[in-house]
């Protein structure tokens, strides 16, 4: 076990993470331009390569190979193709090992930004009002990587370094599979704790648990007719949502109080069935040929994904047979979240390590928060058995209009990974 950090240490790394803070700033600054979605996320990940260069270290890529991966009961089904857009970790190795191994893990991919138009400034050019910055990502998850980049930097300019292995992962797809996730991890060796730097319910949390998530695709193909004679017709976008409808009393069931885990309770309507996009018709004024809705559903411990899938194949056959949908054709596609639940460990001494240093520097604390999303976190404790403090800044509307981050929010994770890495790897004179 490494003993506590020397108090004079102490005090330098949080005099070097204060000296670096306009730096931190400029650096979210340039991740939040990076328009990373599905798919677009390569200038994310050079700029992460660059951002491990001035770190001295050696950024390497690590491909997301299906094939490699699809025996994994991690693994989900991908959306898209994977060309180009490897992850980039980069590896610190000290002087003589002494120490905890760490890893530094962060999703540097974003949900779209919506209607660019409803923002009160573009969603790819950060903006700082009120001590807070806007802009897609900037809360989930850029932030956080920055936090625990800075912290790194840091013990590097009170003239100290970690006496054990820091791994640092910058990952794609956190918000739609975790096979980048899935992938850096099984490309590096085991390390004996994880932090990760996601964002919280707008106030400092530590995850203490997530529900899984499966996502699923429905293609209804109709009978195409003129308006005149709508009547001949089968209209797929009317038939899209009456299989939709199928799902109410499914979350009703799921909600029961007998099914939902300690965890969770207390915490209203854990699991969740959204529909979350439709696609479907031609011409207003013709009856539509097809329409495809996509749905993600919440699973709650207890339960798996495999088990939900199930009850997903089983309510679009029993909404297939339904009179009114006579003669069409029902078509279901599993693509994305194929994730099971998690519950981690609020023992576990990393994470109990960085709850007090949160105390200690913002005179706060992290609450436990069981999530109704989910995070990379779940690859660690389910696969790996290793710990994960999966705690991040203040960030709000993530997934909605002006996505923020507080920024004196982030400057007390970044002085919490700062201390909790020192005091858990152990420090070297660099």
């Amino acid at each position: 076990m490494t003993e506590m950090l020397d108090p004079g240490a102490r005090r330098s790394i949080l005099d070097a993470v204060d000296a670096l803070r306009d730096d931190a700033v400029r650096t979210l600054e340039r991740l939040v331009r990076c328009p990373s979605t599905l798919g677009n996320e390569q200038s994310a990940l050079n700029e992460m390569a660059r951002i491990y260069e001035g770190l001295g270290l050696a950024p390497r890529r690590v491909p997301t190979v299906p094939a490699r991966l699809a025996s994994h009961p991690g693994f989900s089904p991908p959306l898209v193709s994977y060309e180009g857009r490897d992850n980039v970790v980069a590896v610190f190795t000290p002087r003589e090992r002494q120490g905890r191994s760490l890893a530094l893990q962060g999703h540097v991919d974003v949900v779209p930004e919506g209607a660019a138009d409803m923002w009160e400034t573009p969603p790819y050019e950060p903006a700082i009002r009120g001590g807070r910055m806007y802009g897609r990502g900037a809360g989930d998850m850029k932030a956080g990587i920055v936090s625990y980049v800075t912290a790194f930097k840091a013990l590097r300019l009170a003239g100290l370094q970690p006496a054990a292995e820091v791994q640092m992962q910058s990952v794609i797809e956190e918000e739609c599979t975790g096979n980048g996730a899935l992938a850096a991890m099984l490309a590096l060796p085991r390390t004996d704790a994880v932090i990760i730097p996601e964002p919280g319910p707008g106030l400092p949390a530590m995850y203490s648990a997530e529900v899984g998530v499966v996502w699923a695709w429905v293609t209804v193909s109709g009978r195409p007719a003129h308006v005149r004679d709508m009547q001949a017709g089968l209209n797929a976008i009317k038939a899209a949502n009456a299989i939709a409808a199928r799902f109410e009393d499914y979350q009703a069931e799921m909600n029961k109080a007998e099914r939902i885990h300690p965890s969770f309770r207390g915490v209203n309507h854990p699991v969740n069935v959204n529909f979350g996009t439709i696609e479907g018709g031609e011409w207003n004024s013709s009856v539509p040929t097809r329409a495809r809705i996509g749905m993600r559903v919440g699973v709650m411990m207890g339960y798996t994904a495999a088990q939900t899938k199930a009850d997903i194949e089983r309510l679009v056959a029993e909404a297939a047979q339904d009179p009114a949908l006579k003669g069409a054709t029902v078509k279901l596609e599993f693509k994305g979240f194929m994730a099971d639940p998690c519950v981690f460990d609020m023992n576990a001494p990393i994470v109990t390590m960085a709850k007090r240093n949160f105390a200690d520097v913002s005179g706060g604390f992290l609450r436990d928060y069981p999530a109704t999303g989910l995070t990379d976190g779940r690859f660690f404790t389910l696969y790996q058995e290793t710990p994960v403090a999966c705690f991040g800044p203040d960030a709000q509307e993530i997934h909605g209009i002006d996505e923020s981050v507080g920024l004196d929010s982030m400057h007390d994770i970044t002085r919490t990974i700062a201390l909790t890495m020192a005091e858990w790897c152990g420090v070297e004179t660099t």
